[in-house]
């Protein structure tokens, strides 16, 4: 279905999408996917430590949301932790570097939660080398409890426009201990442009596009059957699926109306950022961005405290041939020479959200 912009909001204004959902009798009012939301209200539920905390992990934010994380238990106090390298993202993470920032977060979320109930974790990371099991882990008495770790549950990426007010100058001194904080005006314009131009890149580039659209999971059938990837739900989305005017054919068809509305919301929520964050490091090597991914999640429990918004948008950190003058310039910007600019991320406040879907904890547990 080909419909022009003005068209498309004609019809949603007219009531094409009310007409749609009225049909649908009290079907749009279930649309809420409770069975993969449902792993956030089961995290700490379990009474086998491990298990506990593997609870909490798996509530980490990811790539695409592709949950990549696969623990395997071994006795009465190992962990065995590997990536499902099934689940790379080869187009936009060709180097699989995002992927291990993933990895990262995960392993600290373990940490924080295994620290809650007086557990230290021995970890030794990549045990067999960058091919193997990402890390080797063993429950040992004496953790000390995270204050971090009461903002888990809170703590959501947020893709909706920021409020068009300043980031506090507390809490950017707050966060200014976990990453560098890019607020001045001038700044945030230059990278209001270089993100939104990275992401176009991205949204344009069809071998890259592609992985995405693949990944989408259009509705709550398709999120609860397959809780990962790009979830497109709720009611009002699901209003446009009835209508005929969002689906994965037409976020295949960069002409038609569906994708380029898209591209317009995402350009006008990216526009509404008041401040930036940014991760560096010294060395690009795994163990450095399973730090970076630490880091990462360190810092938005952080800012989720504080009643801040976050959102990665990095895009402009991908190792793609196309992205490769966005990856100068962003680097040339915000990284000393020798360095990686491992994250870059939207800060503000934002509308209140839901969490993301997740894989059931039994599902991501290996048998060996």
């Amino acid at each position: 279905m080909t419909l022009s912009r003005r068209k498309m909001i004609s019809l949603i204004g007219g009531g094409v999408v009310l007409a749609a959902t009225a049909s649908a009798g009290g079907f749009l009012a279930t649309r809420r996917p409770t069975r993969a939301l449902a792993p956030w209200s089961l995290a700490g539920t379990y009474t086998e430590p491990r298990m506990r905390a593997l609870s909490y992990a798996i509530l980490a934010p990811n790539p695409h949301n592709r949950q990549p994380w696969v623990a395997e238990l071994q006795g009465d106090n190992m962990l065995i932790i590997h990536r499902d390298k099934s689940r790379n993202l080869p187009e936009t993470d060709p180097f699989d570097r995002q992927l291990t920032i993933g990895m990262g977060c995960f392993l600290e979320l373990l940490r924080m939660a295994a620290a809650e109930d007086g557990y230290a974790l021995e970890t030794e990371l990549f045990p067999q080398g960058d091919d193997g099991p990402v890390a080797l882990i063993r429950f040992a008495e004496g953790g000390a409890a995270d204050p971090l770790f009461a903002n888990v549950f809170d703590r959501h990426t947020n893709r909706q426009g920021y409020e068009d007010r300043p980031v506090a100058s507390d809490a950017q001194a707050a966060l200014a201990g976990f990453a560098t904080i890019k607020s001045d005006p001038a700044d945030v314009a230059t990278l209001r442009t270089l993100t939104w131009e990275a992401m176009a890149i991205e949204m344009t580039t069809k071998h890259v596009m592609m992985e995405s659209v693949e990944l989408m999971r259009f509705g709550k059938a398709e999120i609860e059957a397959n809780p990962d990837g790009i979830s497109l739900g709720g009611p009002f989305l699901e209003s446009l699926m009835l209508a005929g005017m969002l689906s994965r054919e037409d976020q295949a068809d960069q002409t038609s109306a569906s994708f380029k509305q898209g591209l317009d919301m995402i350009q006008k929520a990216m526009d509404a950022t008041p401040a930036f964050v940014v991760l560096t490091s010294k060395g690009n090597a795994r163990v450095d961005q399973i730090n970076a991914g630490r880091d990462w999640i360190r810092l938005h429990l952080a800012a989720t405290g504080l009643g801040l918004s976050m959102q990665p948008v990095s895009q402009a950190l991908q190792e793609y041939p196309e992205m490769a003058a966005h990856y100068t310039q962003v680097h040339e910007m915000l990284a000393a020479p020798g360095e990686t600019v491992q994250m870059l991320g939207r800060l503000g406040y934002g509308p209140a959200i839901d969490a993301s879907p997740r894989w059931p904890l039994e599902t991501r547990i290996a048998h060996g």
